[in-house]
């Protein structure tokens, strides 16, 4: 067989190979059409034998309300404060973020022999990480306190609720017989249901403003209860002991986490006791980090990189703590 019978070979097994796709794909297309008019009877006719329900979780979705569209919240999303719980901290937002500020600027006046025009840039920077922190440790302080008093907060409805006292009432007792961390929440949420709020609206502004994942199971939990029905008592003490085995389990990963920890600490106290001990031995030798400008910058890259270090250690342990 030449060349010129091969390329007709070719050619014409090309064809029908093409010819052949293309039949494939119309079946294809049509079994799939008729599947789904076959679906869509089946589902007309269960649909009129069936009681719809409608089922709504919103626990779990976003704030119909964008706050973050005010100015003083954006500020807050930079500098890690929330203008809603101005309660948490001891001092008002602007006078915090003007102190951090000033601290920031003495950081910078004692860094500036070491890293010359870059310590005016790092201002920045070393402000809103300052914020950010001192914002966020009575954040998370609160949230800690929430979530160890939460389970025994359930099982306190869980008792009231299987002598029969109603959810809102067994909520009401919460408000006034837990510890202040929780029943002051509890409380906002009785007045919101008081002066005419849906209860679900209530139970997501109380989960919204703990930012707690387990207040958004009790949210969704009790939502789901009122719009479905069912034992809700044993719901509540499924989750309770639920949430006690996520206390236990992060409980552990703070236990497995701490020799990282303390490494991370001996390698932010090692470099500056050795550089101390350098000083007291020979300060002559260690005196060029700080008079020679070669070791002004290596003293100031120094830093720099270790504390790229502890920031990447520390969020990789709060990343798998989370």
């Amino acid at each position: 067989m030449d060349a010129s019978h091969l390329r007709y070979v070719l050619m014409v097994g090309a064809s029908f190979s093409l010819v052949g796709l293309c039949i494939s794909a119309v079946l294809v297309t049509q079994a799939q059409k008729q599947a789904e008019k076959r679906d869509k009877r089946l589902a007309a006719i269960v649909a009129s034998h069936l009681r719809p329900t409608y089922i709504e979780v919103s626990a779990f979705g976003e704030s119909e309300q964008v706050i973050g569209r005010s100015v003083v919240a954006r500020i807050g999303w930079v500098f890690g404060f929330d203008p809603l719980k101005s309660a948490l901290y001891p001092t008002p937002w602007w006078v915090a973020l003007a102190g951090l500020l000033v601290a920031a600027r003495l950081a910078e006046a004692t860094v500036s022999a070491f890293l010359g025009s870059w310590a005016t840039a790092s201002v920045p920077v070393i402000w809103v990480l300052m914020c950010r922190n001192y914002f966020g440790y009575f954040v998370r302080r609160r949230q800690i306190a929430l979530l160890n008093e939460f389970p025994d907060v359930l099982s306190l409805m869980v008792r009231a609720i299987r002598v029969g006292i109603p959810v809102m009432e067994a909520i009401r007792n919460v408000s006034r017989v837990a510890p202040p961390t929780t029943a002051n929440g509890f409380a906002r949420l009785v007045d919101q249901v008081s002066v005419g709020v849906t209860m679900e609206e209530a139970l997501q502004n109380l989960a919204r403003g703990t930012g707690l994942t387990e207040y958004r199971f009790f949210a969704t939990t009790l939502t789901l209860q009122s719009q479905t029905g069912g034992t809700l008592s044993d719901t509540l003490e499924s989750l309770a002991d639920v949430i006690r085995k996520r206390a236990a389990l992060k409980a552990k990963g703070r236990a497995m986490t701490s020799e990282a920890r303390s490494s991370s600490m001996v390698l932010a106290v090692l470099p500056i006791a050795i550089g101390f001990l350098l000083w007291l031995v020979n300060p002559k030798y260690i005196s060029v980090l700080f008079t020679d400008p070669a070791g002004q910058y290596m003293l100031g890259l120094a830093i720099v990189l270790l504390t790229a270090g502890l920031l990447s250690i520390h969020f990789i342990i709060k990343r798998a703590l989370s």
